[in-house]
């Protein structure tokens, strides 16, 4: 018997609660119970229930990044290793490089899984005098412009 290839509510539920749970959808798709990467990108394509349980799958997928984050950070369990013929304690920074990437992966993937809860928001207003809107002008109109009184050739 082969992979399940016609869309079913039963098998769209099964991988959002697995991915929900943390589990990629590649890693899903491996599962030789389940459908192959194509086709839930096909049942994606064509179908809006599907789509939204699905992002709200991601959605959860990037709140348990989020707190794997958290984890990673607090664990200071590997952070510095004892020299065993001296006694000497050091960090390592082997170990240390090493969490702060298992962080950086995490923080880039739950914001690209979750823009509006996770993603950099990098967003300014600027406005006039008394919140007025900007006037904006053209390079030909600045040029183009006559010269205020007082400010010409002197």
């Amino acid at each position: 018997m082969g992979r399940p290839s016609d869309y079913s509510p039963e098998l769209a539920v099964l991988i959002c609660a697995r991915m929900g749970e943390g589990e990629s959808l590649r890693s899903i798709c491996r599962d030789d119970a389940m459908p192959a990467l194509s086709t839930v990108f096909r049942w994606l394509a064509g179908d809006k229930a599907f789509q939204d349980q699905y992002a709200r799958a991601m959605d959860a997928r990037a709140t348990l990044l989020a707190e794997e984050i958290l984890e990673i950070s607090d664990d200071r369990s590997g952070d510095a290793v004892t020299d065993p013929e001296t006694g000497a304690v050091r960090m390592d920074a082997e170990f240390v490089a090493r969490s702060r990437l298992r962080v950086d992966s995490r923080k880039w993937l739950a914001a690209r899984m979750s823009p509006k809860k996770y993603g950099d928001k990098v967003t300014q207003e600027i406005s006039g005098p008394d919140g007025a809107a900007v006037q904006t002008i053209t390079k030909i109109e600045l040029v183009a412009a006559p010269i205020p009184e007082g400010m010409g050739e002197g």
